[in-house]
């Protein structure tokens, strides 16, 4: 293809489409034809509602008012996701956002925390972050200089309608229809059109496949293959149901181990998101939908919805003329909150390596292999739950712990259990989680860094104080979650 790429078809709507459409039109909409198809009567999987604060880096990028975000898609404020019954029945703890402590040069936070804790005087761990403490008091607020790191809470379906309001603002133009069938080049095997069933030919240069698991385009088409995960994350089904609120809403994520699964509750500013997400090898799915409804906190506003899945990732993201973004590109369970930054990575990436007169093998294999970098690293911090627990109370948490994991899991496990150090690699999402997932579920560094030595126990103890109160200043000026958020949003729209 030597001809400039002007004309873009992203097939489905959802979170995935309308993400990358309000990006492409927002950020090259002058040079760019860009069209979405999707269809009213195909639903999206929609349970999305939690995120990470990389979302704020999106929102940035493209402009995006965060009051008017907030009061579209009834969002709340979140800092963290509290873990219950993962390391065993009735412990829990909270993996916020911010950094814990204070690292120097040589070594973590950590380790001055380990030698504190062998002299009797350290706080919990996550004592000394300030977005668990806040998250545990309920409190929030803006902070100057970025001062308190944080994502959302809110609700997918209206999120992907604000954002086809913003993405048609811009230039895009969305078609309704389903993909009846997708014509290749008989010559390069490139995508050339999309054929709807109404008869409707949609032609383009370069296809986003946005179809969700059905990947009609990157997998059924173009055959890309897909690589398993199941073995390591044994859950491939979820049941999800909405019900009223009945508490103000908490700026974290509730995660709650059960038998065999896992159940989230997100709340929102006008209802709370349920779902319990489960191995079919072990719980049927009569049992899942039973469990989830008699756990439930407030009455039911629809009805509970099975989703099935399988964990892995496309072997390819990129091929030829069509890129993945979304769960066509490959699924990781919600645990940590990961797939919204997952369709916007894919997006951003693609910008990056947009193909402008020709598309580049060395920029397909870029966006390939960094893809799956992220992809892999994730799946390694979602494992990490299941693999280092100490129950043992079922035949699920038994597989669990005595699973074999990636090596590039349990080289990070002995690195943390022998010397209590985190090694990050490449541009790796998550850092100081892996030491506060760690802490939580029990796994203790067998010794710390010894230039912790250097200091005296007094310095120390100093030290460790000095970080304490920097964390209680910051509380003192923080809110109630729920009235922060309630005077921030009248505050806008007041003005």
């Amino acid at each position: 293809m030597n001809k400039p790429l002007k004309k873009i078809v992203i097939a489905g709507g959802g979170t995935a489409g309308w993400m990358t459409a309000a990006a492409l039109s927002k950020l090259m909409g002058d040079s760019l034809d860009i069209t979405l198809v999707e269809s009213d009567q195909i639903g999206t999987v929609g349970v999305g509602e939690a995120t990470i604060p990389t979302l704020l880096f999106f929102h940035r990028l493209l402009g995006i008012d965060e009051a008017e975000f907030l009061a579209a898609t009834q969002g709340t404020y979140k800092l963290g996701i509290r873990f219950e019954n993962w390391r065993k029945v009735g412990h829990d703890y909270l993996h916020g956002f911010g950094v814990t402590g204070r690292d120097c040069w040589a070594c973590g936070f950590q380790h001055f925390w380990l030698r504190a804790r062998e002299l009797g005087f350290a706080g919990d761990f996550g004592e000394y972050c300030l977005e668990r403490r806040a998250a545990e008091a309920g409190k929030f607020s803006h902070l100057p200089n970025n001062g308190l790191n944080y994502a959302f809470h809110f609700d997918a379906s209206l999120y992907a309608k604000f954002l086809r309001q913003f993405s048609e603002r811009h230039g895009a133009k969305r078609i309704e229809g389903k993909i009846d069938h997708v014509k290749l080049n008989s010559e390069n095997g490139h995508i050339s059109s999309l054929k709807l069933d109404n008869g409707q030919q949609l032609e383009g240069d370069f296809f986003i496949d946005c179809t969700g698991m059905r990947a009609l385009l990157i997998e059924k088409t173009l055959h890309t293959g897909f690589e398993s995960w199941s073995h390591w994350l044994p859950c491939d089904g979820a049941v999800a149901v909405q019900t009223q609120a009945v508490e103000p809403p908490r700026p974290y994520t509730r995660s709650i181990a059960r038998e065999s699964a896992w159940q989230w509750r997100i709340p929102l500013q006008h209802r709370v998101g349920n779902g319990l997400v489960f191995s079919s090898s072990y719980q049927s799915e009569n049992d899942a939908r039973q469990q989830l409804m008699d756990n439930l906190a407030g009455e039911p506003l629809t009805d509970p919805r099975l989703i099935k899945f399988q964990t892995g990732r496309r072997r390819k993201q990129w091929h030829k003329n069509c890129v993945a973004v979304g769960l066509s590109s490959g699924f990781l369970e919600p645990l940590e909150s990961t797939s919204i930054h997952l369709i916007q990575q894919n997006i951003v990436r693609f910008l990056r390596l947009f193909p402008h007169q020709e598309i580049s093998p060395v920029a397909i294999d870029t966006f390939n292999r960094e893809a799956e970098f992220d992809m892999e690293r994730i799946r390694d911090f979602i494992i990490l739950h299941y693999k280092v627990t100490e129950r043992d109370d079922t035949e699920f948490w038994r597989y669990c712990r005595n699973m074999s994991i990636p090596d590039t899991l349990s080289a990070k496990i002995e690195l943390f259990r022998e010397t209590g150090h985190v090694n990050r690699e490449g541009n790796e999402l998550f850092v100081d989680s892996w030491q506060q997932v760690m802490f939580g579920q029990g796994l203790m560094p067998e010794r710390y860094h010894p230039l912790v030595d250097v200091m005296s126990e007094d310095e120390l103890r100093g030290f460790m104080q000095q970080v304490s109160q920097h964390v209680d200043g910051a509380m003192s000026k923080l809110k109630m979650h729920d009235q922060y958020l309630q005077e921030f949003l009248s505050r806008k729209t007041s003005s």
